[in-house]
């Protein structure tokens, strides 16, 4: 038996990207629409209501519209968009969220990939909420920097140009009216008061990314060292394959620097724990692209349908 396969928005970053990985699978049929057809509404449901699985890799609004053209309660649809990310009828994708999460994602016909900036904020923080170290009305900070490749078609385009080295060769905050898209389910998931003060930026370089999480010692519940958490982590996120916990950061990092893209082309994030007396840095550091896009898409895909969740993924 072959899955069926319908990649909607297949020729944006993310929806190239899981065709890609979806491509040379035996076990997939990649149903296909001709770009000049793409927003043919008969052709578009046709294949929607074909599909076992299908990716939504549009705009909010498209998203949401689209949602009316699927007429079966068969068809899973995993929405890598904003739309959905608060919507209690969607299960948020992390399978590594809780012990209960992989179970409500094989179980769920809706499923939303989470934002590449929340992924690695959720992914720190909600071992120490749910261990009542950190608490839904302490207020956090967060920053993050990420490749150009985050932007779409349009930011690859302005970085890659070289007439355009001297504006774009540096790092770039961006979102500075401190309202960026991923902070309604960055604050809906952990379940705080208050949404993090987050400020993202755009590095020159196309993918990778880090997530940098910000804790003052005595703001936090519980009182706990940098090694502590690091043993947290590493029993919270035992058996997941997707999740490497740095326990010697001497030894990981490059002459005290931490490499952006160490995770490239792979579904994994890698967190690392820093501190002195006052202070506690967290980073995640995972590709854009990979854990924050299409890799958690396609992982997503492997456990609704009751495959090997790690197939057609790189560790």
């Amino acid at each position: 038996m072959k899955y069926k396969i319908f990649v909607d928005g297949q020729f944006g970053t993310t929806g190239l990207k899981i065709d890609e990985m979806l491509s040379k699978r035996d076990e997939l049929e990649i149903l296909k629409i001709a770009e000049k057809e793409k927003k043919n509404p008969e052709i578009k449901q046709k294949l929607l209501n074909q599909a076992d699985v299908v990716f939504l890799c549009l705009p909010d609004a498209a998203s949401k519209e689209t949602m009316q053209y699927i007429t079966n309660n068969r068809t899973k649809v995993i929405d890598a968009s904003t739309a959905h990310r608060t919507n209690r009828e969607w299960t948020y994708g992390i399978p590594e969220l809780n012990p209960l999460q992989r179970e409500k994602i094989k179980n769920s016909t809706r499923v939303c990939v989470p934002g590449c900036h929340a992924t690695g904020f959720i992914m720190a923080l909600n071992p120490l909420m749910e261990n009542n170290i950190v608490s839904k009305q302490q207020k956090l900070i967060c920053h993050s920097i990420t490749g150009y490749s985050g932007g779409g078609r349009g930011m690859i385009d302005v970085y890659e140009d070289p007439e355009n080295f001297d504006k774009v060769n540096s790092q770039r905050p961006y979102a500075l009216n401190l309202d960026h898209k991923h902070l309604p389910e960055m604050q809906y998931v952990l379940g705080l008061d208050t949404p993090p003060l987050f400020t993202p930026s755009v590095g020159n370089f196309k993918q990778g990314m880090l997530v940098m999480s910000y804790l003052i010692k005595d703001q936090l519940a519980a009182q706990v060292s940098g090694q502590e958490i690091v043993a947290l982590y590493s029993k919270y996120y035992e058996n997941n394959k997707f999740v490497k916990i740095i326990e010697n950061t001497a030894e990981y990092l490059d002459e005290g620097l931490l490499d952006a893209k160490a995770c490239n082309n792979t579904n994994r994030i890698e967190i690392s724990v820093y501190e002195n007396t006052d202070y506690i840095v967290i980073i995640s550091c995972l590709d854009n692209l990979g854990k924050g896009a299409s890799g958690a898409a396609v992982q997503n895909m492997n456990i609704m349908l009751g495959l090997d969740e790690n197939l057609g993924l790189k560790i």
